[in-house]
């Protein structure tokens, strides 16, 4: 159905942070997204739908249109190459900062930075913002290792309680970005799909209203 909305969510913590969201603007599951192995679920509108999918796939499937909606972090949408697409709301969940780390009390040496993070590009930009040389070496996990192996000096990671860090000896620096998760939209449906999208973008707005009033 041309009508039909599909909204791609973001697996894992964000997920179980919109959901609840999602309900306060009457979008419901209509089963329990958490013990089902489906990926594409029908919600209580008969033309909305709902699709599961890993959180930096989420901005793919905007920008190309298969999905109308995405829920997706702020370092996701920092990081990933998409033009078709609007950053409708900020949803104020799952909120964390982007920041620079490295060994407690360590200076940084006299040379060319080495960094390591999975944000390459986001860590590309903030580093020659300030007029720092750096490399950056791609890392998909376990960034505290890096600069207590010697592979970088720094790493740019996600930073919730910090405990991670002080765990391995390290310590959280610059920040870079307040991240939290965002409502995108695609630029065509934005635009043919208006009179359906704006209704869900005010009840989206009213919960999260509601949500900080509650905070």
């Amino acid at each position: 159905m041309s009508d039909t909305l599909t909204i791609a969510l973001s697996k894992g913590r964000i997920l179980k942070e919109t959901l609840p969201l999602l309900e306060k603007a009457n979008i419901i599951p209509a089963e329990d997204i958490f013990q089902s192995r489906k990926l594409i679920f029908d919600t209580n509108h008969d033309n909305i739908k709902l699709v599961i999918l890993r959180a930096t796939d989420v901005p793919t499937y905007v920008e190309h249109g298969v999905a109308d909606f995405g829920v997706a972090g702020k370092d996701v949408l920092m990081e990933a190459s998409i033009s078709n697409v609007y950053e409708l709301l900020d949803l104020e969940i799952s909120k964390c900062k982007l920041m620079t780390a490295g060994v407690k009390g360590d200076a940084l040496p006299e040379r060319r930075l080495k960094v390591a993070s999975k944000f390459v590009k986001t860590a590309k930009n903030y580093f020659a913002e300030q007029g720092i040389q750096a490399d950056v070496i791609k890392l998909y996990g376990a960034m505290e290792l890096a600069p207590i192996m010697g592979l970088a000096d720094l790493i740019v990671d996600i930073v919730d309680t910090g405990n991670t860090l002080k765990a391995n000896g390290l310590e959280a620096r610059e920040l870079i970005a307040d991240i939290s998760t965002r409502l995108i939209v695609n630029k065509a449906a934005y635009k043919t799909k208006y009179g359906q999208i704006q209704p869900i973008m005010e009840m989206l707005q009213t919960a999260i209203n509601q949500n900080t009033l509650d905070a």
